[in-house]
């Protein structure tokens, strides 16, 4: 079986930039109409919708040489050069942003989602970062991008390890959409018995004060414990030890630029668990059941921990409906943040022991099927990515 070293100008049919400010303004971004993938949009491979930005379809036609194709490849072009992810037919249409660069594959020459799979490794996000350039925030362009070198066998080789490593990746998108729908299912309930009132034997109980006879309404302050993270100095950024948990990692999970530190200087109370609850009180305004490797708590995030009697859903679903409320007291003029006395300005409504422990009852489950499920995707994740290598540089032959 032979491979042939190329790059990726060779096997490409184009490699552009997004549009550029000029083009695309602030005031161009709507709630509805077209997705326009940005770099923070670029997640584990893939394209995320989460918080994704929008234009209408007069934009879209005016940067139509920008729309996306099944099987592009998309790299952030600032920062974190090393990312990409790879488009499918879901993104046809959509907008490569500013702020990324656009691979279209010859699909005459090599398979997209092959090279896709050539571009996760190490040693070619390796060169992808030393070629990058910048003192202060790396850059990427088309020349730099065009010039990545990649190993390609015969396509009908190309195909069958797409194949292989592919069902670990349909494995774990089938898992997120099992997680995605027990995280609405949870959202559901609180809402229906928390917002709307309608727990059980809602209807034999008196609404006295605006709340539930027998029910509270304390502030977010009172229900829980909320620790600030550790202020890690940039010497405590090593590349072993245990994650430092940041905003990103929030967003992204463990990744290999992700710093880390083996934590015998740091106080215990900074570890973070599987099962734990972060909330990012800076700049990206979030929160979240921690649900991969131990690691430990970097500044601008709380970890939460519930008082006692109060379930851990319950405030975690808290904090999410109560998100916009925090976002009008967030302060700073550059970046904002949620002081700490503002947890005590915002209020929820606290049920009953009995309602508390029937919320818990269900949603408690919930949470432990996303987590077993979270860690299941952990376990493909790395049986894929410790395969990937060995498929990538030919030391696994595949036979047609």
């Amino acid at each position: 079986m032979s491979w042939e070293q190329k790059v990726l100008g060779d096997i490409s049919t184009s490699i552009q930039t997004g549009p550029f400010g000029s083009q695309l303004h602030q005031s161009d971004y709507s709630d509805e109409g077209v997705p326009v993938v940005m770099p923070k949009d670029l997640i584990q491979g893939v394209v995320s919708e989460e918080s994704i930005a929008r234009v209408s379809k007069e934009h879209v036609e005016r940067l139509s040489k920008h729309k996306i194709r099944d099987g592009d490849i998309l790299y952030s072009r600032r920062g974190d050069v090393g990312k990409c992810a790879f488009t499918s037919e879901r993104e046809i249409g959509w907008i490569c942003g500013t702020g990324c660069l656009k691979v279209s594959v010859d699909k005459e020459k090599a398979d997209p989602q092959f090279i896709f799979y050539q571009l996760q490794k190490a040693e070619t996000i390796g060169w992808v970062i030393n070629h990058a350039v910048g003192s202060t925030m790396l850059n990427l362009n088309t020349s730099i991008l065009s010039a990545v070198p990649v190993d390609v066998p015969e396509i009908e080789i190309q195909r069958k390890i797409v194949k292989i490593l592919s069902s670990y990746d349909e494995l774990i998108a089938n898992n997120k959409k099992q997680i995605k729908l027990l995280e609405e299912a949870a959202q559901r309930l609180y809402k229906e018995w928390f917002v709307d009132l309608r727990f059980p034997g809602y209807e034999d109980v008196k609404i006295v004060d605006g709340v539930p006879e027998g029910w509270t309404k304390p502030s977010m302050n009172d229900i829980a414990d909320y620790l600030n993270g550790y202020a890690f100095k940039p010497d405590d950024w090593n590349d072993k030890g245990k994650p430092i948990i940041k905003i990103k990692e929030m967003n992204e999970g463990i990744i290999p630029t992700t710093p880390r530190n083996d934590g015998r200087a740091i106080p215990e109370k900074y570890n973070v668990i599987a099962g734990d609850i972060l909330f990012s009180w800076s700049a990206t305004l979030a929160a979240m059941i921690w649900d991969s490797e131990d690691g430990l708590l970097n500044q601008h995030l709380f970890k939460v921990t519930p008082n006692n009697g109060v379930c851990r859903e319950y405030v975690l679903q808290s904090i999410l409906k109560t998100l916009d409320e925090f976002k009008n007291l967030t302060t700073g003029s550059t970046m904002k943040h949620i002081q700490r006395g503002k947890l005590k300005e915002v209020f929820v409504n606290l049920p009953s022991q009995e309602i508390m422990d029937k919320f818990a009852s269900i949603a408690d489950v919930y949470r432990e099927m996303v987590l077993r499920l979270q860690k299941q995707n952990s376990a493909l994740k790395e049986a894929r990515d410790r395969l990937l290598p060995r498929l990538m540089n030919g030391e696994i032959e595949v036979w047609t």
